[in-house]
């Protein structure tokens, strides 16, 4: 089994997420917690926190929870509904598996900020690669 200090010395390759701030906070069977501090180049020109800013997050968060035990699910599909605005300082998304079947599984992502609020819901099928 690994530690949370290996898999976050493997994931600090996906240098686009971990410049950009995100974080793995905790991992489990087929599960990760992972978050970042919002700066503000995170934010959009109305001042919140940029969509693709939250999805970087989410997909992060995913790639983690697939594929910190075994590498080789990649995403296929996903889907990200915005449900509200981040007041907080900090982002956290958990995802967790649904469903896993011989070569695709589906899991959810959800989004919110240290204070609570949701800011989205994002569902995401992966492939196994191998």
């Amino acid at each position: 089994m690994k530690t949370i200090e290996e898999v976050r010395e493997i994931f600090a390759n996906d240098r686009f997420a971990t410049e950009n701030n995100a974080v793995i906070d905790e991992i489990g069977e087929n599960y990760a917690k992972c978050s970042m501090i919002i700066e503000e180049r995170h934010r959009n020109a109305m001042g919140a926190v940029m969509g693709g800013a939250t999805f970087t997050l989410a997909d992060f968060t995913f790639a983690v929870a697939a594929n910190w035990q075994k590498m080789g699910t990649v995403a296929i599909s996903s889907n990200i509904a915005f449900l509200g605005v981040a007041k907080g300082t900090r982002l956290i998304a958990e995802a967790e598996m649904v469903k896993n079947g011989r070569s695709t599984c589906y899991y959810r992502v959800d989004i919110e900020d240290e204070l609570g609020n949701k800011v989205a819901a994002v569902t995401m099928t992966g492939f196994h690669k191998q």
